[in-house]
């Protein structure tokens, strides 16, 4: 199972709420005005109090404007939410301008905007507000006013410290936007798997109910079919060979008995009660082979004859995440799949080898994590396929559900092909045999 990496489709982002651009423009809006005042009646350094808070008032009537135009629930895009962390670069930076540029310690703030950004919208807006932010930086460091200090010794700072400032300021918004980015990215793609996931789970638990309702309604039916099939069989009896209406009534009775044996059939498949509702362990994994044993490749499950094997309560997820795992090892292996079971009062082993390639080391770590796929990507190519590499992830994920813990590794050489182990508690599967409920009603 040769891995690789497929990019899964970027491009996209979650968008910024309008409301929490607003909230946030308040909250440094409210700090700025506070910094001012500290500094200024504190401290009682001056400052140019009149363009300081005319710039913070443009900010505050930028929200104001906002609010009033926009609904607060809008979900903004790069578009749109790019030009307005662009403005509070700027208006930063005017700030800055006034009050003495790299040497002032809120330049550090040039690091908001481009955090906010990596966070929620596309890596190419941030990537933009990153330069920008650091071209503002080195601006105010080459042309600002003098920082307000108290009395004459106004510090003096080398230029080659202020160039130090800003390179260690231009590395931190790369840095941390970079970081950012990657984990809110990460987060997105789980989002997405978890979607795919869970729409996968839906499906398999909307077969289910629909194999529910086939029995309900073949039970339902099955007493007004009774009523008519004796009807009719009276009717038959009461008339005469030569009776227009007999080859009718003879008709509507093998009519009748084939209704009663469909229902049958739907109720044998169906039924809660039916032995298919809780399976031999051997049974349940023929059930997830079955399909893919025609595809040239010798599948062998290996599971003891023994009359306390494990009995087992079959749920969609269980079967889904077997079927995609044997799926994929068909899939890459070269002549044989081998499948074996283990059980003891501890729980359930299953495990699904294969003799095809096997994990490529620089990913077997990664292997269940989402848009990792086991196609090469050249082999997706040739194949015309287009695989986001969920299949892994989602069967992880339903059997996890299921209480199971997963391993991947490769054959030991010279041997190839993949190996996975999967382990389930016997409280996670419902797991009963002959031998422990005869010891259970012993101890009773």
């Amino acid at each position: 199972m040769s891995t690789a990496f497929v990019t899964p489709p970027h491009g996209r982002s979650f968008g910024l709420r309008l409301d929490t651009l607003i909230r946030l423009r308040w909250l440094a809006v409210s700090g700025q005005i506070l910094a001012l005042v500290v500094v200024n009646l504190g401290l009682g350094f001056p400052l140019p109090l009149t363009p300081c808070l005319a710039v913070v008032g443009l900010s505050a009537l930028v929200n104001v404007l906002l609010r009033v135009k926009y609904p607060v629930a809008r979900r903004l895009g790069d578009a749109a939410a790019g030009p307005l962390l662009a403005y509070d670069v700027l208006q930063l930076t005017a700030l800055l301008y006034l009050t003495g540029g790299l040497k002032n310690p809120f330049v550090l703030l040039y690091l908001a905007p481009v955090m906010i950004s990596s966070t929620a919208l596309s890596w190419s807006t941030t990537v933009l507000l990153g330069v920008l932010a650091v071209t503002c930086a080195g601006t105010v460091g080459l042309w600002a006013r003098p920082l307000p200090w108290a009395g004459g010794n106004l510090p003096v700072l080398p230029d080659l410290y202020l160039a130090g400032i800003w390179v260690s300021l231009s590395v931190a918004v790369g840095f941390i936007g970079l970081h950012a980015w990657r984990v809110a990215e990460e987060a997105r793609e789980l989002a997405d798997a978890l979607a795919a996931t869970e729409l996968v789970l839906a499906r398999e638990q909307h077969l289910s109910a629909i194999d529910g309702l086939a029995a309900a309604a073949a039970h339902e039916l099955g007493t007004p079919l009774s009523t008519i099939a004796l009807v009719v069989k009276e009717m038959q009896r009461a008339m005469t060979a030569n009776d227009p209406l007999a080859e009718d009534v003879a008709l509507l009775r093998d009519q009748a008995n084939r209704c009663r044996d469909i229902l049958q059939k739907l109720t044998s498949l169906s039924s809660g009660d039916a032995p298919f509702d809780r399976m031999p362990l051997a049974h349940l994994l023929e059930e997830v082979v079955e399909p893919h044993r025609n595809f040239g490749i010798a599948i062998n499950v290996q599971v003891k004859d023994d009359p306390d094997a494990p009995v087992i309560a079959r749920n969609p997820g269980l079967l889904y995440g077997l079927g995609n795992l044997v799926e994929n090892a068909v899939d890459f292996a070269a002549t044989r799949v081998d499948i074996s079971a283990q059980w003891s009062f501890a729980g359930l082993d299953i495990v699904v080898a294969d003799d095809g390639p096997g994990f490529s080391p620089e990913v077997s770590g990664r292997i269940g994590q989402p848009y990792v796929t086991s196609r090469a990507r050249d082999r997706l190519e040739e194949d015309g396929e287009s695989g986001l590499g969920l299949g892994f992830f989602i069967a992880k994920t339903l059997l996890e559900r299921t209480g199971a813990t997963l391993s991947f590794q490769n054959r030991f050489p010279p041997e190839t092909g993949a190996v996975i182990r999967m382990h389930w508690p016997r409280k996670a599967l419902a797991i009963e045999t002959d031998e422990y409920a005869t010891k259970g009603r012993g101890s009773d």
